[in-house]
């Protein structure tokens, strides 16, 4: 018998069985609440006899569940990682995915101009990196890599398999060896790169939609020298700390024309699944050279923004 039948006659059967403890105790329960527990064991529900059943609901806020925290999904794996297992050695990293047929998978769809999109970051939420690996005939992705500290590794494949329908991200661990000095990243939504001024404005609240905008300045003075990366004008990768819950990111800007340039704002929407903490890398290309700012949000609770709205201290 499939699962959910066994639990749709298990539930049918504490009908009866709560039934029969009514009628014990001198009390009789009406044939209106037994349908109803008989149809939610099912899995449909009736709100008049006359109608057809409502199909049971599987929306379990898709759109705020995280990905990345598998390394399989919908019968695509991200099978082994091989990648040098010390510091300071040259070698390279590569991987396969398979897919629900157990061969490797060789077709993908492009998003944000890329097959695959590789993330590798540091379990303490350091060392990110985001590259673009070469697929060969076999299926086997690989880029010369080089480890420059030592720690656990998150390796993310950001991908949507041909077909698929939709846009998958798959995480191995890679343990390289040596003395590892976690960092404790506090919040920050300022940085500097190369003489460039990053910062962040916009809140993160769970289970909600929030939207941030990023502003590169130099010297004080706006930079609207921006270029295309990734077809917009910056691209942001959103981790959550702790379990290192890998977030989609949405550019709100139209994808920009090839030769074009903007800024010194650049906005995005996301989803914070939980309260919490959470790491975020912007990655923005000037004169042809990218460069990645980092900050850290604390994502604040529904309840939490309610409450503090209800107090009257709603500015941050």
């Amino acid at each position: 018998m499939k699962a959910a039948a066994r639990l749709g006659a298990y539930a049918a059967g504490l009908a009866v069985v709560f039934t029969g403890a009514f009628a014990a105790a001198g009390a009789v329960v009406p044939k209106e609440t037994v349908a109803t527990w008989t149809q939610q064991a099912e899995g449909t529900q009736h709100t008049d006899s006359d109608q057809d059943p409502v199909e049971p609901t599987t929306d379990n806020h898709a759109g705020h569940t995280p990905q990345g925290v598998t390394m399989e999904k919908n019968g695509y794996v991200l099978q082994e990682i091989n990648a040098p297992g010390v510091t300071g050695v040259a070698e390279e990293l590569s991987f396969m995915i398979t897919g629900p047929d157990g061969n490797p998978a060789t077709a993908f769809e492009t998003s944000h101009e890329k097959d695959l999109h590789l993330i590798v970051v540091r379990s303490d939420g350091t060392g990110f990196r985001h590259m673009h690996p070469v697929l060969d005939a076999t299926g086997r992705w690989s880029l010369p890599w080089q480890w420059e500290a030592a720690g656990t590794y998150r390796v993310y494949a950001d991908i949507i398999p041909a077909g698929a329908g939709e846009n998958l991200t798959l995480t191995r661990t890679v343990e390289v060896a040596g003395d590892f000095d976690p960092a404790a990243p506090e919040v920050s939504v300022t940085d500097q790169v190369d003489g460039y001024q990053v910062s962040l404005e916009g809140d993160l609240v769970a289970a909600s939609t929030s939207e941030l905008t990023i502003s590169v300045t130099r010297d004080g003075q706006p930079v609207t020298t921006l270029e295309p990366y990734l077809g917009a004008y910056g691209h942001l990768v959103a981790l959550r700390a702790g379990d290192l819950a890998y977030l989609h990111v949405h550019p709100e800007d139209a994808e920009p024309a090839a030769g074009e340039v903007s800024g010194p704002r650049v906005e995005f929407e996301t989803t914070a699944p939980s309260p919490g903490r959470y790491y975020l890398y912007f990655d923005f290309q000037v004169d042809g050279q990218v460069r990645t700012a980092q900050f850290v949000l604390d994502a604040a609770g529904a309840d939490d923004i309610t409450s503090t709205a209800a107090d009257g201290h709603s500015e941050h």
